[in-house]
């Protein structure tokens, strides 16, 4: 299991790829999150989200499933920050503030553009996109390892 703190981080770093573009309006999505790693040991964590912006530039609240918020992530170009009560953690970026959090990496540009419904390729990755228009996506990697599953269920 993800201590607490891997966890903030790893839902931080989730959230570091969506980013609040100036020009249009803030692209978001809310529900809830699973994140499995089969590493040694097995690591997992759920919580609930809610996302604004894209890969770029952007923000993450996560919280328990009673509602309490436990993170906030916001990031922008050259910078990944996490919050969880008065703790500060600065990331040179989103995919490092991920990847201190889970030992693996996850394709944030390409987990936006799968919440929106494009099926972006990426290496080792399967998305499944099928449920989307009923709010469900599930992404899996096994190579390389450790093996990776995220499933996402959005709020209506």
């Amino acid at each position: 299991m993800l201590s607490r703190r891997c966890f903030l981080v790893l839902g931080a770093a989730l959230g570091a790829g969506c980013a609040a573009r100036r020009t249009a309006p803030l692209v978001g999505w809310s529900g809830r999150l699973s994140l499995q790693v089969r590493s040694e040991p097995p690591q997992s964590f759920t919580a609930a989200f809610e996302l604004l912006g894209d890969a770029r530039q952007g923000q993450l609240q996560l919280s328990t499933p009673l509602g309490l918020a436990v993170a906030q992530a916001r990031w922008g170009p050259g910078e990944a920050v996490l919050r969880s009560g008065s703790d500060l953690r600065r990331y040179a970026s989103a995919q490092d503030l991920l990847l201190a959090a889970t030992g693996t990496e996850v394709p944030l540009s390409a987990l936006f553009d799968w919440l929106e419904g494009r099926p972006t390729e990426v290496l080792g990755w399967q998305p499944d996109l099928s449920g989307l228009s009923q709010g469900r996506l599930q992404a899996r990697r096994s190579e390389p390892g450790p093996a990776v599953e995220l499933r996402i269920v959005l709020e209506r």
